[in-house]
């Protein structure tokens, strides 16, 4: 099947060359049996790409089972998974086959994968290096042909950091990466996917579609969405159902969006004048206050390296001399972006005073104490000059 061919038959919406992407590889699995790993953000439709590798694979007259491990008690899930024997544990009043030994020749969707047990990795681990697994109470040992298919909304690198998933297990399972994209990335299928979620709607419940005015477009597609498609369907759901007048304009749209556009970002990024009860959609200048910040985090680091060096007499280093003159020229044309785009806190506060190697929340608290301190604690003309309410200076002082 071609991606076009697959979306129309799993009903799925959106031009974007990174939906495209993940679909294609998808279809290009599907004919080995390699195992699939599927990460991304919840309610981006992760769901559906294990039944496209299932349905396009040869496998697709046998067993699909999907499993949320994250949904099964972690004292019964071995027992799910690989069955167990009568009188094996309290309750065990016959035997029973568990999903591996049921979806036998097929696939199995694990979703929620990062939430298994350490002790249900290492039996998995061992279906997927030998498909041999034993059931729970017994101990002979039982062989399964399944193809794995897992995903997970949650870092998997730093799960394995903590000891909390194996790394083994990972990489097993991470054979093929298939990254879905969240929404705030398939801007364009925004349109599209409003346009659907208010025909089906309108079916379900028996009145007019409706429709969105410029505005009202351009603010649903430069909303955050937290909540990815979920989120909006969710939105044009509640909106079908409450608007009398189905011609929907900003101010209309503005009242079902949470403001977690801008709340994403630290507060430095919010513009001034901004209230704190506004929906605000996240703008492209918003986004480049974010990467100015960073550039300006990597700047401090670099200079502590670059110094650091020097001061230790290593001036034959290819940074010295036109070296720290390029630093010098990236410092001042960060500044003058800056000051182009009226990003406050860098045009006042000398950012070489924070504490090099923050986190950037810690930076953020940082510069607050520091436009505090220079206004001899007068938080109304420091909230002026951060480019903030007076309300979220005392919520961000509180929080210290």
């Amino acid at each position: 099947m071609t991606v076009q061919e697959i979306k129309n038959r799993f009903r799925i919406i959106g031009n974007s060359s990174l939906l495209d992407r993940a679909i294609d590889i998808a279809r290009q699995v599907a004919a080995t049996d390699l195992s699939v790993l599927i990460t991304g953000e919840s309610g981006t439709g992760k769901e559906v790409f294990p039944q496209i590798i299932h349905q396009s694979s040869a496998r697709k007259h046998n067993h699909y089972i999907a499993v949320n491990c994250g949904a099964i008690p972690e004292g019964t899930i071995d027992s799910e998974l690989f069955g167990h024997e009568k009188g094996a544990f309290t309750g065990a009043h016959d035997t029973r086959k568990g999903y591996f030994e049921v979806a036998d020749g097929g696939t199995i969707f694990l979703d929620e994968v990062g939430e298994l047990p350490l002790t249900t990795q290492v039996r998995l681990l061992r279906v997927l290096e030998t498909g041999e697994y034993i059931r729970v109470g017994s101990s002979k040992v039982m062989k399964t042909n399944v193809r794995i298919v897992a995903a997970t909304n949650v870092n998997m690198v730093q799960l394995m950091e903590k000891g909390r998933f194996r790394e083994d297990l990972y990489y097993r399972l991470n054979t093929v990466p298939l990254i879905v994209p969240p929404l705030r990335e398939r801007k364009e299928d925004i349109p599209l996917l409003f346009r659907r979620f208010a025909s089906d709607f309108a079916d379900k419940y028996h009145m007019p579609p409706i429709k969105l005015t410029h505005d009202a477009e351009q603010m649903l597609i430069n909303y955050y969405w937290k909540g990815n498609i979920r989120q909006l369907k969710n939105v044009t759901e509640q909106i079908s159902v409450i608007e009398k007048n189905r011609e929907i304009d900003i101010k209309t749209i503005a009242t079902y969006l949470p403001d977690n556009s801008i709340g994403t970002l630290p507060a430095l990024f919010r513009p001034s004048g901004t209230a704190d009860n506004i929906p605000n959609e996240l703008s492209e200048k918003e986004l480049l206050y974010k990467v100015l910040f960073e550039l300006r985090k990597d700047m401090i680091d670099l200079k502590s390296i670059v110094y650091g060096l020097l001061e230790k007499g290593e001036s034959n280093t290819p940074i010295s001399g036109g070296g720290t003159r390029i630093l010098h020229k990236l410092d001042t044309d960060i500044h003058k972006a800056e000051t182009a785009m009226q990003l406050h806190p860098t045009n006042h506060i000398d950012l070489k005073d924070a504490e090099i190697g923050q986190t950037l929340d810690e930076r953020e608290r940082e510069i607050i104490r520091l436009t505090v301190e220079k206004h001899h604690g007068n938080k109304k003309a420091a909230a002026k000059e951060l480019g903030i309410s007076e309300r979220t200076l005392f919520r961000k002082v509180k929080e210290e």
